[in-house]
């Protein structure tokens, strides 16, 4: 009689399935954690898109001005970026970054330095949270 219970037996006990359980929160915990700085990451592309044409204006406003010209308070305006206006995106708005997080520092002829910063989230865009800021300088070496 023992026997014929033992083969008649189709279901999972309840200890089986807590472990199932437990070992696939185990698993969704480690996943979350490391794609947590993939979205990060991804998010950051958009911003490094954007300094990169940044950059490529520079260059050519550099060029085209020469060194005898004083570049302090060069506005990204002035490189060819149209601003926000009238509640139409600007240039440099993004889905993760918005014209405001953009700034370039010059510091003479072909010598400038160009930051994006996360601000807190404003507007319902998602800044990401690691790194706060990047930079690139003249010669195109991002750096977090």
């Amino acid at each position: 009689m023992i026997n014929n219970y033992r083969k008649s037996r189709n279901a999972f006990t309840l200890i089986e399935l807590m472990v199932v359980v437990f070992i696939i929160g185990i698993l969704s915990a480690v996943a979350i954690s490391l794609l947590r700085g993939r979205v990060d990451a991804s998010k950051w592309s958009e911003a490094t898109s954007a300094m990169g044409s940044i950059r490529t204006s520079a260059r050519a406003f550099c060029g085209e001005k020469g060194p005898a010209y004083t570049y302090a308070g060069t506005t990204l305006v002035q490189l060819g970026f149209n601003p926000r206006a009238g509640g139409v995106a600007g240039d440099l708005d993004g889905k993760y970054f918005s014209e405001e997080c953009y700034q370039i520092t010059f510091n003479g002829y072909d010598d400038y330095y160009i930051t994006c910063t996360a601000a807190d989230a404003v507007g319902g865009r998602e800044y990401p949270i690691t790194p706060p800021m990047m930079a690139l300088d003249e010669t195109g070496v991002f750096s977090p």
